[in-house]
């Protein structure tokens, strides 16, 4: 029986220029360039060196990223606040960070997404009972990621 193959470890230069294009392509939070660094067979100091330098060259920037990945949740997939909090969590974003990120999304343009997503559910929704289509219709939006009071009021307004 063959023993698995050993993946091949790069220099830090070829795993620097790897890791440059793997931030080039899309904005890229430091803990999953860390990781890639890891997969390129890096050992733990080399891999700090590395950082440092994409850092310094402004491949990796932690704002950025905050930024790229809360306004295209927000935008493309609708999610609501909590649920992108939760899907930040692995990359372990400082604060900052993620403060300035959620600054990307317009109040107006959040509560109309809610507005939306509420009026879709309501008429997908076949329920004779005005508390259980007004339950079914808060808990998807809340599953959504969207904070329970605010899901109530515009619930309470729109499902009638």
């Amino acid at each position: 029986m063959q023993e698995p193959k050993k993946p091949k470890r790069h220099t830090p230069k070829e795993a620097k220029l790897k890791a440059a294009n793997f931030c080039a392509y899309q904005e890229r939070s430091q803990k999953e360039v860390r990781n890639k660094l890891y997969d390129l067979g890096l050992y733990p100091d080399e891999v700090e060196d590395v950082l440092t330098d994409l850092i310094m060259d402004n491949f990796i920037n932690e704002e950025r990223f905050a930024k790229a990945y809360i306004g295209g949740k927000f935008r493309v997939k609708k999610w609501g606040r909590k649920k992108i909090l939760i899907g930040l969590a692995p990359h372990k974003l400082s604060p900052y960070c993620i403060k300035k990120g959620l600054e990307e999304i317009d109040e107006e343009d959040y509560i109309q997404a809610l507005e939306e997503l509420v009026e879709k559910k309501v008429n997908a929704v076949s329920e004779a009972d005005l508390f259980k289509k007004r339950n079914k219709v808060a808990t998807y939006a809340m599953y959504r990621g969207f904070e329970s009071d605010l899901v109530w009021e515009v619930v309470k307004r729109l499902v009638v």
